[in-house]
């Protein structure tokens, strides 16, 4: 029997110990600050998604299922506003935020229930269809607000009213005689409540979300059937087929592949991992171990995306990987990192970072345009010149989500533990943490992503001993190691150069991470992208688009995979708020000899020709003239 604990041995730096100031997270920050929280916030407005917590709206019913879970977009703007005030204290957001607050806390009922639909709209279907409807999903993203709100202001006001509705939530739900055996059809209350117990000590709300997960799934009778019938509904008649869809189909220790919607599997997996530690659970561990390997070895775009899925926003078979149609929601971007966050966290194992960075450098920032005004829902790998960012949406669970990862941004970078401090990630920074009791300043200077040449300035407030942890990013091959000017020695642990030394104030780490231009090949299995190179450099991946290469369609470009040392690397301060593109040789497929009344020809395969080729970052794409895009090029 395995007695060793597994809970985790690190904890992350959190934001507010931390200051980016580097080339590429900073601006998307302080636009974030300056433009997309204020956009957003207007089109709550403009939407009545705010002004839903007066209680005096009409709606027909039955009601689009995106008004019902209306509350939880307020909750995201609400909690990216309160982290934007941590780090910028900004009187004129503070008080918009304590209006937003106050407006939540007036909607909530004497029992402590929460909900504006349920309240106005359909009192008498409170809690009647948890597979469907979204309640606790939106209470999720409520408490998660909360307890963004009082880490701002320091007022417990939210924090009480959604500890309320929890305790109202934790009477109707449990084990108990009188008690139903709900659990919500879209994850996201099991990881708020242990972050709501962690704000208020309340043991209570940590013991609901253990329950929530560990019904979840259970037969005999399932839940959704036994909630179905008490509705008058056939459960054969639930319009996904399968309980798979919101992960209720076995019990979570029994699952074995990652399934259904990806942002609802995600964010489940969340509070698997955060209950793994708070119960110390190896089996808890284990499924989230099993389930990652699946994800990231067959179901995982190179960008990060997950889900190629539009009919169930999320997962089909191990391979499925199509690229221009290619759902790859946003939001289930942002739940991939916040799981790997937790995973990091158990033992410092950077092929959980590795996967963080690959998403945030990719398929999580092309989420949202750079002047931070409109979005991506749906993020392919390919395009015919169709698919844009939006200001807006129907369902507009994105743009906030994008907004609160931005604001807390600084949450990934660093980690400390007994005897150790873990750098994850290499935007350039000043921080301070505490490790083993003591505080460290740190600097780190660079220019990453598009230089691998990393100063990190160590000064602890005297001479003191521990481990520093760098991690080597799964893309890199070779790099170097330098101590105040001289060659050091470090143990790879882990994925991390680990330095075992006694720290001086001012020691400088040198850290230079070696970033040729590579060719990306996907597994055999994955028949869409047979034949076919993705171009990466550093944790950055490129795709063409039609705007630098006149070129229609694009498919007709295709390049050599061992010509890839032969593209020039020019960072280009001018383009795209300043991304560093890829110049290179290819070759095009000509029209020589086809025409108009020519669909197919015989014997005579088409012609090519050479030419340049220029690639930018994928996640800037669509920023400039609309037409096509294209990440997997032809290798030949």
């Amino acid at each position: 029997m395995n007695t060793q604990s597994v809970k985790r041995k690190l904890t992350p730096v959190p934001f507010s110990q931390v200051t980016l100031d580097d080339p590429f997270w900073a601006p998307r920050q302080e636009t974030n600050r300056r433009v997309s929280i204020p956009h957003m916030y207007q089109m709550l407005v403009d939407t009545g998604r705010i002004a839903a917590f007066d209680l005096n709206f009409t709606r027909p019913v039955p009601s689009p299922i995106v008004l019902i879970f209306g509350d939880s977009d307020p909750a995201k703007w609400l909690e990216a506003a309160c982290y934007t005030l941590i780090t910028h204290p900004d009187p004129q957001l503070a008080a918009l935020v304590d209006e937003v607050a106050d407006k939540i806390i007036s909607a909530q009922q004497p029992d402590g229930y929460l909900n504006t639909h349920f309240t106005v709209a359909q009192p008498e279907m409170r809690w009647k269809n948890l597979r469907d409807w979204h309640e606790m999903y939106c209470a999720g993203h409520l408490m998660e607000a909360a307890v963004a709100h009082y880490q701002a202001t320091g007022n417990p006001k939210l924090l009480n009213a959604l500890a309320r509705y929890a305790d109202h939530i934790d009477r109707m739900f449990g084990p108990n005689p009188g008690q139903r055996r709900g659990y919500c059809g879209h994850p996201e209350i099991e990881l708020a409540l242990v972050r709501l117990y962690h704000a208020t000590g309340e043991r209570r709300y940590l013991e609901l979300a253990k329950f929530m997960v560990e019904e979840r799934g259970q037969s005999n009778p399932h839940y959704y059937d036994v909630e179905a019938i008490e509705r008058g509904e056939d459960p054969r008649a639930f319009w996904a087929k399968t309980y798979e869809y919101c992960q209720a189909h076995l019990p979570i220790r029994q699952q074995d592949k990652v399934v259904g919607h990806a942002v609802r599997a995600m964010y489940l997996l969340c509070g698997v991992a955060d209950l793994a530690h708070e119960y110390d659970d190896p089996t808890l561990l284990e499924t989230c171990e099993r389930l990652w390997d699946n994800l990231v070895h067959q179901r995982m775009y190179i960008t990060g995306g997950i889900g190629p899925s539009r009919h169930n926003e999320g997962f089909t078979t191990d391979y499925d990987l199509p690229d221009e149609t290619a759902y790859a929601e946003t939001c289930a971007a942002i739940a991939l990192i916040l799981w790997n966050h937790r995973l990091l966290q158990f033992a410092g194992e950077g092929k959980y970072a590795d996967v963080m960075e690959q998403t945030l450098y990719n398929g999580f920032i092309s989420g949202v345009s750079l002047r931070g005004d409109s979005f991506f829902y749906v993020n392919p790998l390919a395009s015919n010149g169709s698919h844009h960012r939006t200001p807006w949406f129907e369902c507009p669970c994105c743009p906030p989500n994008v907004g609160r990862i931005l604001a807390s941004l600084g949450n990934y970078l660093y980690s400390t533990g007994e005897g150790g401090l873990w750098v994850h990630f290499y935007a350039q920074n000043s921080a301070h943490a505490t490790v083993d009791g003591a505080e460290v300043r740190l600097r780190l200077e660079s220019r990453y992503p598009w230089d691998g040449a990393v100063k990190l300035t160590v000064a602890p407030a005297q001479p003191q001993r521990f481990t520093l942890h760098l991690r080597i990013p799964g893309w890199c091959d070779r790099w170097s190691l330098r101590v105040n000017g001289e060659a050091a020695e470090a143990r790879v642990e882990r994925g991390y150069a680990a330095i075992d030394r006694v720290w001086q104030p001012g020691d400088v780490v040198a850290f230079d991470l070696a970033m040729p231009v590579q060719t990306v090949f996907a597994h055999p299995y994955v028949r869409q992208m047979q034949g076919r190179t993705a171009l990466q450099r550093g944790p950055i991946v490129y795709c063409l688009e039609e705007v630098d290469n006149p070129v229609t369609p694009l498919d007709r470009i295709s390049i050599d995979p061992a010509q890839a040392s032969n593209f020039a690397v020019e960072h280009r301060p001018d383009l795209l708020g300043g991304v560093t593109v890829l110049r290179g040789p290819a070759q095009i497929i000509t029209e020589e000899g086809w025409d108009a009344h020519t669909l197919y020809r015989r014997n005579r395969p088409s012609s090519t020709t050479g030419a340049e080729i220029v690639a930018i970052p994928y996640a800037t794409w669509d920023n400039r003239a609309a037409g096509e895009m294209r990440v997997w090029l032809r290798a030949g």
